[in-house]
């Protein structure tokens, strides 16, 4: 079976970008949302990506951005992916996709089997991630380290290249690729120390598990 795809998101520092260049992370995310603990400036994710460039597949992470914003995120950051974690609409996917010129990732929340009905309408997207939905009252739209049920994912028939996050850690990795029949997975605060503070031993850690899984 081809190998299963990993991205580690929220990358914010050279060290830690390093880190998971070096343990083989086919694509890398940068963050741009103020909110997050995880943002950087375009500058930043710019110096980042050009770090990355030929060694993974470099992803910015944008939440409900204007056509500004997609602009100026083509234009510093010179992204791969353009993955998009907030309410944007099928067509808003569509437009994104068009004006930037770029494969776009739409991120999903999933807590019920009702939630995976809405996979259908973003056949504009070139991928679809699977996160766990925000509670209520949080403050952002994804990267607070709660998994879904993976069992809703039994017997479903998904797009291809379809990426689960949500709550996934070095050590529950393998339960969940077994769980989900995935072969793409995203990680971002499973493998920090703390919110916004990547682990390179973690990162590490958590790559390994899937080539071990492989």
């Amino acid at each position: 079976m081809p190998s299963i795809r990993v991205k580690i998101c929220g990358l914010s520092t050279p060290d830690t970008l390093d880190a998971a260049l070096s343990a083989g992370a086919d694509l890398v995310g940068f963050v741009h949302f103020p909110k997050s603990p995880r943002h950087v400036p375009l500058e930043t994710a710019r110096l980042l990506s050009d770090r990355a460039k030929g060694r993974a597949e470099r992803v910015v992470l944008l939440v409900d951005p204007d056509d500004a914003l997609i602009d100026a995120a083509v234009g510093t950051v010179d992204p791969d992916w353009i993955q998009l974690h907030g309410h944007e609409t099928p067509e808003r996917v569509a437009a994104i996709r068009d004006r930037s010129g770029r494969p776009v990732m739409k991120a999903l929340g999933v807590s019920t089997p009702s939630d995976l009905a809405a996979i259908a309408a973003y056949e504009a997207a070139d991928r679809i991630l699977l996160d766990a939905k925000p509670p209520p009252d949080a403050a952002l739209p994804g990267g607070n380290g709660l998994a879904f049920d993976w069992d809703l994912l039994a017997g479903k028939t998904l797009p291809a290249g379809t990426m689960l996050s949500g709550g996934l850690t070095p050590e529950n990795l393998a339960e969940a690729l077994a769980r989900t029949g995935l072969r793409a997975v995203d990680v971002s605060s499973g493998v920090e120390t703390r919110p916004g503070e990547k682990s390179p031993e973690r990162i590490a850690a958590f790559i390994a598990a899937v080539r071990a899984y492989e």
